[in-house]
């Protein structure tokens, strides 16, 4: 390419830089069926603007897009109506331009180190939302939320997703909306009577474009109007992340110390990319005391207790070998300190994707429990994070450990065991699948008799046997249908 120097851009034009090359990203993408690219790449101006206005970008693209077109990276096409369509010859060597020049900028307007000045009326305004809506479920929806919560499980959930996207697909927004139930952080309690740990964790979803992951983690959770998804998880508690570079979210952490939230990273490879940045991100993922030390400065200490969940995109070489197929040396640090899902994208799994995008395209889908999900969980969060407005009224739980979960997932691994000397998995992988068992309790709050401790009854635990062995065939590339 003739324009392989940087653009030079301003600090200025790096918002829309970034959000810029997200869009090529994604229509470099588009124009490829089955690895083969069928067309030249192109860029409708509209979609960039909208999608500036859903990241909350108020900047002009136009200046940015000047210059793309001057160096050739851009070239305009003839579009009616008053739009403006432009196709990208260099897809790939253009988004790793902007992304360039946005880590340069980045690593050379360090200062201040403070959190960003607009980051306090972003948690404000999350705030309100939640407040809004728990609001309105006290006022208008009480008596009806507890009515659907009393025959409400983590069985029903599954149920309701498995109708909406099918077998292949279901089980990764199952986990990303009981991750959200996690997010209370609720303690596990063992026999003793003692804590030895709490509900929120990390979640992960690892593979190539195009496997469904984004709608797990994003569009689910939060909603996408766009395509008629409506939100399904907690208002107010999800702070996006699409185009923060980590350097911007170093600072912004800072302002989340003594909170929990949920961070929706929808490229979390990229933030990889950066110089310095792997050691920082462990310390986060670990929630530990993070402490970012530069030449103009210090961002920290401070202790993060928020929670992510995010995409990990990454090319594959086969779908037979968990191990094998990766080549990412950032693997291990998600592996050990997220629940994380792997896709490659199987010729099951493309045509459980695409008929899926066709349904929701073809107005089929009729997300009917949303509405009363998310009403559900509000008043489960609230109530188990103590807020003022329901404390008088309901009283926190927390979840009781017991010897039959740990004796069933103990099954599963010596099912394994006994098929090698050398397993494949670590047994961390036992204490998620603890974890998603404590967040499927979550979903009986109001069934059964009220006591105070939430049990793990044998729902959850069927649960939990499922997702360990599917997690532990995947580990050792062995395919067949999971444990139900």
């Amino acid at each position: 390419m003739a324009a392989s120097s940087g653009l030079d851009i301003v600090a200025s034009d790096v918002p829309v830089a970034r959000v810029l090359a997200a869009v090529v990203g994604d229509a470099d993408r588009r124009r490829t069926l089955r690895g083969y690219a069928t067309q030249t790449a192109r860029l409708r101006l509209s979609d960039l603007r909208a999608r500036l206005l859903r990241e909350r970008v108020f900047g002009d693209p136009g200046r940015l897009l000047g210059r793309l077109k001057r160096r050739g990276l851009l070239a305009e096409l003839p579009a009616g109506g008053g739009e403006k369509l432009f196709e990208i010859p260099f897809p790939d060597e253009l988004r790793q331009l902007l992304l360039e020049e946005v880590a340069r900028v980045d690593s050379v307007d360090t200062g201040p180190v403070g959190p960003v000045p607009d980051e306090g009326a972003e948690i404000r305004a999350m705030d309100g939302e939640f407040l809004d809506r728990l609001r309105d479920v006290l006022h208008h929806r009480l008596e009806a939320t507890i009515a659907f919560g009393r025959s409400f499980s983590v069985d029903a959930l599954a149920e309701y997703l498995r109708g909406l996207f099918g077998e292949a697909l279901y089980f990764d927004s199952l986990i990303s909306l009981l991750q959200q139930y996690a997010l209370a952080d609720v303690p596990l309690i063992a026999p003793t009577g003692r804590a030895t740990g709490a509900t929120g964790f990390h979640l992960a979803l690892f593979g190539p474009p195009g496997t469904g992951k984004t709608f797990s983690i994003d569009d689910l959770v939060r909603g996408n109007p766009r395509s008629g998804v409506p939100a399904h998880g907690l208002p107010g508690r999800n702070r996006y992340c699409g185009g923060i570079t980590p350097v911007q979210f170093l600072r912004v952490g800072a302002s989340y110390a003594g909170r929990v939230f949920n961070f929706i990273v929808p490229e979390f490879n990229d933030w990889f990319k950066y110089r310095g940045m792997v050691e920082p991100l462990k310390l986060v993922m670990e929630q530990r005391e993070v402490k970012w030390e530069t030449t103009l400065g210090t961002v920290g200490p401070y202790t993060f207790r928020s929670f992510f969940s995010v995409n990990y995109n990454v090319r594959t070489a086969g779908a037979d070998d968990y191990w094998t197929t990766i080549g990412d040396p950032n693997f291990a640090a998600l592996e050990d300190r997220m629940l994380l899902r792997f896709h490659p994208m199987t010729r099951e799994r493309f045509r459980a994707v695409e008929a899926s995008a066709e349904r929701l395209e073809l107005g089929e889908i009729e997300f009917d429990l949303a509405g009363r999900i998310q009403d559900h969980l509000v008043l489960v969060h609230a109530i188990q994070t103590g807020h003022p407005l329901v404390a008088a009224r309901f009283r926190r739980r927390p979840i009781r450990l017991e010897r039959p979960l740990y004796d069933a997932l103990r099954a599963v691994s010596e099912r394994s065991l006994k098929g090698t000397p050398f397993p494949k998995f670590s047994p961390r992988l036992k204490s998620r699948a603890v974890r998603l068992a404590a967040a499927a309790a979550l979903l009986g709050y109001f069934r059964g008799p009220e006591e105070p401790v939430l049990p793990i009854g044998p729902m959850e635990t069927r649960f939990a046997e499922r997702f360990y062995e599917e997690e532990v065939r995947a580990r050792e590339g062995r395919r067949g249908a999971a444990a139900r």
